[in-house]
């Protein structure tokens, strides 16, 4: 969440990175219509000029905010997995992860503002890129596990799917999903256990 500056706090200039985490954001509250350059400007108490410094335009700004948002949800998540040390861990992991991601503001508004406006010029080249990655790198997984390929892929699939359906979920009806942590662990382990039944 992008916190009001005060005139201030913005006589250090503003970044680029500044930029796109409120626009990324504005993505969770409104989806792309809410990534308007005064807006933005005014709830980080700067001016136009501060935007204009970093970006050309609007859509150079949203394309740096969907990078962020692909590096943010998908290349930090991966490396966190890898970290663990054999593939059931790093799926479990992985699996615990994208579920509680849920339950923290805008993290899954934003990735429903995506699926929401995957037709737009901008979000449907790193839409199918994230999800293509995500997919198959789930299906790596489940092949660690010594899955044939074919079912890796399949099993890949349905726990992507499962994972987009549980974040729907959360932001339509959050009191049907899991709500402690708990209760999370014993929803991860009840998915971990279905994924993987031979």
């Amino acid at each position: 969440m992008v916190e009001r500056r005060t005139r201030k706090q913005t006589a250090t200039r503003l970044t680029a990175e500044d930029w796109t985490a409120a626009a990324l954001a504005a993505i969770g509250r409104g989806g792309l219509a809410a990534v308007a350059v005064e807006p933005l400007a005014a709830g980080l108490g700067a001016t136009k000029g501060s935007f204009y410094w970093h970006f050309a335009n609007r859509d150079a700004l949203i394309e740096a905010a969907l990078q962020r948002w692909e590096t943010e949800h998908t290349d930090a998540v991966i490396a966190m997995v890898e970290a663990q040390p054999d593939p059931l861990t790093k799926l479990r992991t992985l699996i615990a992860v994208v579920i509680e991601s849920t339950t923290i503001p805008d993290a899954d508004s934003i990735e429903l503002a995506m699926l929401a406006t995957a037709d737009h010029p901008h979000v449907a080249p790193v839409l199918a890129r994230v999800t293509q990655r995500r997919v198959a790198y789930t299906a790596e997984l489940f092949a660690g596990l010594g899955l044939p390929a074919e079912e890796a892929q399949h099993r890949a699939l349905l726990a992507v799917s499962a994972y987009l359906g549980h974040a729907q979920l959360a932001h339509a009806a959050p009191q049907v999903v899991p709500g402690t942590d708990a209760e999370r662990g014993r929803y991860v382990d009840r998915i971990i256990a279905l994924v993987t039944a031979r």
